[in-house]
This record gives structure tokens, C-alpha cells and sequence, in this order.
């Protein structure tokens, strides 16, 4: 039997593995079109969603091209759709050329011509193409201030449309009357189409009130001629859209990491997959629902785990280097108070929790013992937003590398009786 890391890690690899779009094209091909199949596509898991599409599509002979943009170190080979890389979470210039190029394929497609967009969590950023009045660097630093506001990522997203040439449907739009089918993998909660990636083919009138409302909430300045920017590209007519396609949520991979809890003998109760707020709010709940399982054996007898996805948001107010993962999993284990019987996963299921190079982190009840002996201090490392560190130096980071999917945070909760 394994022990207590091994299985923690066991459930977070069965998760990705769920999430990864390997096989999931199959009964949800469209058919051959008498023209062009062009292969449009951005996020951290679009080149394998490419990879995978141009399996699924060649089996019976089907050929198509195509252009798709990805994070920096998050690509792979791919036989006639073109793979490139830009930046994440704050877009750069190769993201603007990648961005410009899908733009400008999308208007070669006519009518009889398939466009296939695989769309995945960080197209937002890849798919940089400013707005009218707007450049680069404006939408660099209004990136750059909302991510340290502690906005959660629907209000980002708003805001991101807002400024685009590109998203809230308008990649839609381009196409003309050519086919449209669109592949998404979620990392939203609640698995809104229009809000993954910014839903730069989903149809969706965007309001500037709205945006502008969201950046005086955060107190983000931005300058008049940028608020003109914004209110000029409101999208007035609404496109026509196609076909959408789920090929993986974090609903998916919960249910996977659920079973595999089943087989080692473990009760699974999914908490949600979709839960938001503060990451060290967020802990010490999830540390109340730990106590309870305890103390009274409800909401579920141990041993059992509790799972739970969705995003949490971080305001960054110390100097440390965190990510939201690492953050929850502090607050959770300080609010359980050295309880020996809980270990605990949290990690993003793209292999980059926040800005660092680690998915997340873990812990068991040797923890506080360990830190003890190194002389951390915990909580000084969470009021100083410093997670990463302290999970460092006990060698409890999980380090994943891209893991080329990406269905949001993967949260794990094991209690033993």
C-alpha cells in the first residue's frame, strides 16, 4: 500500500492525465470539408490539442494547416500545423506577431473551408493583439497591475476582451462564412466558454462600463486615451458562432482522481470544482471541513479525501514568492495546527503555480516537525506572501515541468482516522 505522499501524488497524476486531450477528439470530429481545414489555437495546452487534433484527423486521410500560439517551453512537434511560443502570463511581442498571423489566416478562410480553433487556459495572454489606440506595453502593465490586485480571473478576462482585437468573438468574426468548430479545455470555474481564453471565438457583446468599472474597483489608473480605446471597441453586433466542444474541465479530472481514491480504499468527496477566493481564506475553511471529518466523521468518514478545483486569487501585499497554491496549502496546514492524521496536494494542473517553476506544493504530519528543525517560521512566511520558500526548503515543492493541459487548481485533502 502506498504511503500517505505517494498517494497524494498518485491522485494529482491521475487528474492530469484525465485532462490531457490525447483521444478526446474522437466522436466529436466534424465532417471533411470540400475546401481547407485551417487549425487555429493559443493557450498552454493548445500545441497538445494540435498534436492530438492531427491524429484524430488524419486517420482517415485529412490533411489541414494552421497556425497555433503557446507558452514559452510548452510546445511540441506537430506534422503541418505550426507551432510557436510567447509569453505568460504577461504578453510580449512574440505573442503580438502570433496573435496578428491567426488574425490574418482566419480572413483567408471562405466558404467552403473548415476553421478549427483548439482554445486553452492562457490564450488570454498569448492572443495579445491590442485593441485600436491601445499598444503593447499599455496592455502589459494593465496585465502586470491585475494580477496583483487579487481580481479573480472573470474580471480579468472583462478587461483583457475589452482591450483585444481578438477575443470576445471577434476571431469569430473573421472567418466569414466558412465553417466554425471550436475544442476548449477549461480552467475556468464553471466552465464558461466565453470566459476561457477570453472566448476569442465565442460570440459576446462586451460592455466598456463593465471593464472600466473593474479597473476603479482595483484601483488601476489607466490613462484617458486608453479609456477611450476601450469604450471605441465595444463589439455593437454580436457574430455568428459554431460548434463548441469540452474536451476536458476540472469536473473531469476530480471524477478521475475520485476513482482512483476508490481503489486504494479511500472515500472520495468532491468539495466543488469550482471554488474561488482568497487562497489562505480558502485553507483555513477547507481546514474546518478537515476538523469536522475528525471530530465527527462528517461530511465524510476517514479515511477519505476531499477534492476540490477551481482558482483561487492571491493579494499580493509581501515581498515573498508565493503562488496560490502554495499560499492555500500554508494557510491550511497552520490552521490545522500540527494534526498529524491530514496531508495535503495543491497544485495547478498547468505545472505553474503562480510565476515560479513548481506546480505547487505538498505536506504530511511530519511537516511542522520538519520546520522545527530547520528553523521556519510558517507563519511569517505566509503573511509575507513567501509559500514557495518555506515548501523549498522543507522539500515539499511538486515540480512537474509543463504538463501541456491545464483545467485550473487540483486540491487534495487526505484524513486518515
Amino acid at each position: 500500500m502506498p504511503n500517505d505522499t505517494e498517494i497524494l501524488h498518485m491522485l494529482f497524476d491521475t487528474a492530469l492525465n484525465a485532462a490531457l486531450p490525447d483521444g478526446k477528439f474522437n466522436g466529436c470530429l466534424p465532417p471533411k470539408p470540400k475546401g481547407r481545414t485551417i487549425v487555429l489555437g493559443a493557450g498552454k495546452a493548445s500545441a497538445r490539442m494540435a498534436a492530438a487534433f492531427e491524429e484524430a484527423w488524419g486517420r482517415d486521410g485529412g490533411t489541414c494547416e494552421g497556425l497555433v500560439v503557446t507558452r514559452y517551453g510548452h510546445a511540441v512537434p506537430a506534422r503541418s500545423i505550426e507551432i510557436v511560443e510567447a509569453s505568460h502570463p504577461v504578453p510580449d511581442e512574440a505573442g503580438l506577431q502570433a496573435a496578428g498571423r491567426i488574425l490574418a489566416l482566419a480572413r483567408t478562410a471562405g466558404p467552403d473551408d473548415l476553421v478549427v480553433c483548439l482554445i486553452s487556459g492562457g490564450a488570454s495572454a498569448l492572443l495579445s493583439l491590442p485593441a485600436e489606440g491601445v499598444t503593447l506595453a499599455d496592455k502589459q502593465a494593465i496585465n502586470r497591475a491585475l494580477l496583483k490586485s487579487g481580481a479573480p480571473i472573470g474580471e480579468m478576462n472583462l478587461v483583457r476582451k475589452s482591450l483585444s482585437a481578438i477575443k470576445g468573438g471577434r476571431l469569430a468574426a473573421s472567418i466569414g462564412q466558412a465553417q466554425l468548430v471550436t475544442y476548449l479545455i477549461s480552467d475556468v470555474p464553471g466552465d464558461d466558454p466565453s470566459s476561457i481564453g477570453s472566448g476569442p471565438t465565442i460570440p459576446e457583446p462586451v460592455d466598456p462600463d463593465a471593464a472600466l468599472a473593474i479597473l476603479r474597483k482595483y484601483g488601476i489608473a489607466v490613462p484617458a486615451p486608453i479609456v477611450e480605446a476601450i469604450r471605441s471597441n465595444a463589439v455593437r453586433e454580436v457574430p455568428a458562432g459554431g460548434a463548441v466542444h469540452m474536451l476536458a474541465t476540472p469536473k473531469m479530472a476530480l471524477d478521475a482522481a475520485a476513482a482512483k481514491a476508490r481503489e486504494l480504499g479511500l472515500t472520495p468527496l468532491i468539495l466543488g470544482d469550482a471554488l474561488e477566493g482568497e487562497a489562505r481564506e480558502v485553507g483555513r475553511v477547507m481546514a474546518g471541513i478537515a476538523r469536522s471529518v475528525l471530530m465527527h466523521g462528517e461530511p465524510a468518514q476517514a479515511p477519505c479525501v476531499l477534492l476540490s478545483g477551481g482558482e483561487t486569487t492571491v493579494t499580493v501585499r509581501g515581498q515573498g514568492r508565493g503562488g496560490r497554491n502554495a499560499e492555500f496549502l500554508l494557510s491550511l496546514a497552520l490552521a490545522l495546527k500540527d494534526q498529524g492524521r491530514v496531508a495535503a496536494i495543491a497544485c495547478d494542473t498547468d505545472g505553474i503555480d503562480g510565476s515560479e517553476d513548481n506546480a505547487g506544493a505538498w505536506f504530511d504530519g511530519t511537516l511542522f516537525e520538519s520546520a522545527r528543525a530547520k528553523g521556519i517560521d510558517l507563519e511569517a512566511h505566509l503573511d509575507g506572501n513567501d509559500a514557495y520558500t518555506a515548501f523549498a526548503h522543507l522539500g515539499r515543492l511538486v515540480v512537474t515541468g509543463p504538463t501541456l493541459t491545464n483545467v485550473n487548481d487540483f486540491r487534495c485533502i487526505l484524513i486518515r482516522p
